[in-house]
């Protein structure tokens, strides 16, 4: 996929590629990227992570297995001006929340709970090899970043063809350190070519 047309017209792109993908495509993506997820991070004490809205990768059989395995799963609640965290307790306790997601419910934990993290799965419509995430727009997560700890990963998850060479970046952009597709796997950002002698 290619560049052109800043953000927005790679945001464009990205949601009709995705439209194009069918149920039987969504299906094998939420499998294979749950594979490749828990092969990593299983075993973790604490993950925020969230619920897969429309065609976005992820799946409740990702949150379930980790959460399965003892790690606790800290998804988000949309709030002015930003994101609180509340812990995940099973897709039977999921509410619809603001702008067409659905959130737990629970106490909140409050934006600093993103400190306790040793890893964040974080939507988005692409990255590219230097960590840039491409997300839809609002900042939410941007400004929710900020509160991660050096150490944290942070991981998109991503259709196959989502990670690129170069996207679009701003000052506020907060760089992600791993792209998971179904195909690839997990992958490391950035990416660094290495120059043969």
């Amino acid at each position: 996929m290619t560049g052109g047309g800043g953000k927005a017209g790679w945001r464009a792109r990205l949601r009709a590629a995705r439209g194009q993908l069918g149920p039987e495509d969504l299906a094998a993506a939420a499998e294979a990227v749950c594979g490749h997820v828990v092969d990593r991070l299983a075993g973790a004490g604490r993950i925020a992570a969230y619920v897969p809205v429309g065609r976005e990768p992820g799946s409740l059989q990702l949150l379930d297995t980790l959460q399965a395995g003892g790690t606790e799963i800290l998804l988000p609640v949309v709030v002015p001006g930003g994101l609180d965290w509340v812990a995940y307790r099973g897709g039977a306790e999921l509410v619809a929340g603001a702008l067409g997601t659905r959130e737990p419910v629970g106490r909140r934990l409050g934006a600093s709970v993103l400190t306790t993290a040793e890893a964040v799965l974080v939507p988005a419509l692409a990255a590219d090899r230097r960590g840039t995430r491409l997300g839809r727009g609002g900042g939410y997560y941007d400004r929710a970043l900020a509160a991660v700890r050096g150490d944290a990963v942070v991981a998109v998850l991503l259709h196959e063809g989502e990670l690129v060479d170069r996207l679009p970046r701003d000052w506020w952009d907060r760089p992600v350190t791993v792209a998971v597709t179904p195909r690839t796997g997990w992958t490391e950002l950035p990416i660094v070519e290495h120059h043969g002698n």
